[in-house]
């Protein structure tokens, strides 16, 4: 910087005009205003010198610097390129504005730059992120020339819009993929829940010949591997970003660390959040709480939340989740309350419906079913069919059949076709022998043709993730499987004291020769 003020003092004192080099290099450091001060002293800027402060501005953030920019040079009559659109659709997409974005598009076509292929998927680009994804196909399949970047911004709309199969197919007809392609879908997969997807398009990237996965690639498959539970994949994926310098990226470090308190591995997580040290940020203290409450180790999670007020960070909504389900899972009840309170007072957080949850859920479990139907009746948010739930599930804990007819009431008006309502209802009847109440659930669950929806399991194995259900035979090699497992079953019967050991090595044998 005091390099480029000598550069504009030597100008100034010899008559020399060294402008345009002075503002190019001041928005390279950057220093938009000092950059813009100069801009506005000359008489007659070019339009690359437009484009450069437009592309600066748009960049940072200053979007209606950039139309004020553009509104300047028609009044000066120095016409945009090409370049121009491309900046101002690049910012229209940060600034989620379609209106101006239509604007803006629509003197595009008037100046005549229709052909060229980086103002247009700036524009496809632009329609996707403002959530216009059908504007956004249109212009696509109008371009008579797409490269990558443009088959990339279209795909990104639809997974954005949670449309995966469009992606997907759109993704199948691309000519030419290149790492941000296979990193848009597994991202796209994973963001709508789809972790069996994202986790074997991750694995196929790495088949790719001169592919290889990137930090956004690793940060967006973990995520899958810890809600699928797929350790020894995460495990290779850590080894990998590590080789790779990937762990100083703090999305990474993170995404291992959730991984790992999601599958249990709570103290290989610790020391990843050990590791990040002073990088760490409100995500990395959330995700460890997260992990230490979800399994039940309510003391580390609330010693984390106190250790982190201590150091000054500013706890968030997903914060006071994972406290109160600490609390939950330890029936702190009068900590559980002064948290929701706290939350509220001293941190101006409003309480959403997943605090209120946990609150149900605290008092349900320690059987103060009429004090959390309460809560219910007095929230500020209409509940979802998971609170009636919650409550449904602790009143059977409890046999309350009074509060338990409420919650399901609710729960049947909805979620009328779950039958897990009815099943808990039944057994809260039967528990107290009102075979009455059983036999009315069974005729209601008849006459709407509501059937209990199969469970399903997932195995992690040589990479891959496999869903079955009880009595699957979809697997083309399904009496194979069954017969090991039968056979695994009678040497168990034969002989109990088989120890775990040898049985792990006789299924690894069996597994092997499949």
């Amino acid at each position: 910087m005091n390099q480029v003020k000598q550069i504009h003092a030597f100008s100034l004192r010899n008559g020399l005009d060294y402008t345009q080099i002075l503002i190019t290099n001041l928005l390279k450091i950057p220093n938009i205003p000092y950059a813009r001060q100069l801009f506005d002293l000359i008489p007659q800027p070019t339009s690359a010198l437009y484009n450069k402060l437009i592309q600066a501005y748009s960049c940072h953030g200053f979007h209606h610097d950039c139309f004020f920019l553009y509104s300047q040079m028609y009044k000066r009559r120095c016409f945009p390129d090409p370049l121009t659109f491309t900046f101002l659709f690049a910012a229209c997409a940060s600034f989620s504005s379609p209106h101006i974005g239509r604007m803006i598009h629509a003197h595009f076509i008037l100046s005549g730059f229709k052909f060229d292929v980086y103002a247009l998927t700036a524009l496809v680009d632009m329609y996707a992120k403002a959530g216009l994804v059908e504007s956004a196909r249109k212009q696509f399949d109008q371009m008579l020339f797409k490269d990558t970047p443009t088959w990339n911004s279209m795909i990104s709309g639809y997974t954005r819009s949670g449309n995966m199969e469009e992606a997907n197919k759109l993704f199948q007809l691309m000519p030419s993929k290149n790492v941000i392609s296979w990193t848009t879908m597994i991202s796209g997969y994973s963001q709508n829940g789809q972790y069996v997807n994202a986790l074997n398009t991750f694995l196929c990237i790495e088949k790719e010949e001169g592919l290889e996965p990137n930090e956004v690639s690793v940060a967006s498959v973990l995520p899958a591997c810890a809600n699928l539970g797929a350790l020894e994949v995460g495990k290779r994926i850590e080894k990998y970003a590590r080789r790779n310098g990937y762990m100083n990226n703090l999305f990474v470090s993170n995404a291992l660390l959730e991984m790992y308190s999601k599958c249990g591995k709570l103290h290989r997580a610790m020391e990843l959040f050990n590791e990040i040290r002073d990088r760490k940020n409100l995500c990395s203290w959330n995700s460890m709480m997260m992990g230490f409450a979800t399994h039940g180790r309510h003391e580390e999670a609330l010693h984390l939340f106190r250790l982190m007020l201590r150091e000054e960070m500013v706890p968030d909504a997903i914060t006071f989740v994972a406290a109160l389900l600490a609390c939950t899972h330890g029936g702190k009840v009068a900590e559980g309350r002064e948290l929701f309170k706290l939350m509220k007072e001293k941190f101006g957080i409003i309480p959403k419906l997943e605090h209120y949850g946990c609150m149900v859920d605290l008092l349900g479990r320690k059987g103060k079913l009429n004090e959390a139907y309460n809560i219910i009746q007095t929230m500020p948010m209409k509940p979802d069919p998971v609170i009636w739930g919650t409550l449904l599930g602790a009143c059977s804990f409890h046999s309350n059949i009074k509060v338990a007819e409420k919650a399901a009431e609710a729960l049947f008006e909805l979620d009328p076709w779950n039958s897990g309502n009815y099943v808990i209802l039944s057994n809260i009847y039967a528990s107290v022998k009102r075979w009455d109440g059983v036999a009315k659930l069974r005729k209601m669950m008849k006459g709407s043709h509501i059937t209990k929806a199969a469970g399903y399991s997932c195995i992690e194995e040589a990479d891959e993730i496999h869903v079955f259900i009880v009595e699957d035979n979809s697997h083309p090699r399904a009496n194979e499987i069954y017969a090991v497992l039968e056979d695994i079953y009678c040497k168990i019967m034969k002989n109990n004291s088989v120890d775990s050991s040898d049985l792990d090595v006789q299924i690894d044998s069996y597994c092997m020769n499949l």
